[in-house]
């Protein structure tokens, strides 16, 4: 199975995240719904179900990491250029516009408030988006494939063997809360 197709995206912190975009869309808040000072953390889990085994699936896993840093740096890029983009209504138009797409292709109603709020697309603006507006530094930093050693016994069914990419709302890690990115990232995950 290509790696691409077994990876996953999500925001991790602040951990109420969907219920933020849900009241959001919801049009009971307004952006920004992240304040500047909170940490704003991304993840991309590469074979999440199959994990990521031998040179050439680290290497494609390693080249599509580095193109979504690329892309994640011009899209904050474009939006501090152009802050309207960042308009409340605008936002929210475009958010809405997505959860149409994810009704139209999913063709069911079950659990789409879960999957609006958790879709990559909409959390990928999101990330980048409250970044532009508070005009914040960022970092990303991409861990190769987890061994038994790195990751608690609860955690070596869904980490092992995976490689992982962590962005954050701050311009390093020593600016980060904890003394490792990983940190919040396994916290989460151990609550999720």
């Amino acid at each position: 199975m290509p790696v691409v197709s077994d990876s996953y995206m999500g925001i991790f912190m602040p951990p109420d995240i969907s219920f933020r975009i849900k009241q959001f869309m919801a049009a009971t808040v307004d952006f920004p719904f992240i304040k500047k000072d909170e940490v704003l953390a991304a993840f991309y889990l590469f074979g999440k179900d199959h994990g990521v085994a031998g040179e050439a699936e680290v290497k494609a896993v390693t080249d599509i990491a580095k193109r979504t840093v690329e892309q994640v740096a011009k899209d904050i890029r474009l939006y501090t250029s152009t802050p309207q983009r960042m308009d409340s209504r605008f936002t929210r138009e475009n958010y809405t516009k997505r959860s149409l797409q994810i009704v139209v292709e999913s063709g069911a109603q079950a659990d789409l408030d879960k999957r609006v709020a958790g879709d990559p697309t909409i959390l990928s603006e999101c990330f980048v988006q409250h970044i532009a507006y508070h005009r914040q530094g960022f970092f990303f930093e991409l861990f190769q494939p987890f061994n038994s050693e790195q990751v608690t016994s609860s955690l070596k069914g869904t980490l092992e063997g995976r490689m992982l990419l962590l962005g954050f709302n701050v311009k390093d890690r020593q600016s980060l809360p904890s003394k490792s990115s990983l940190d919040p990232f396994f916290e989460w995950m151990l609550k999720v």
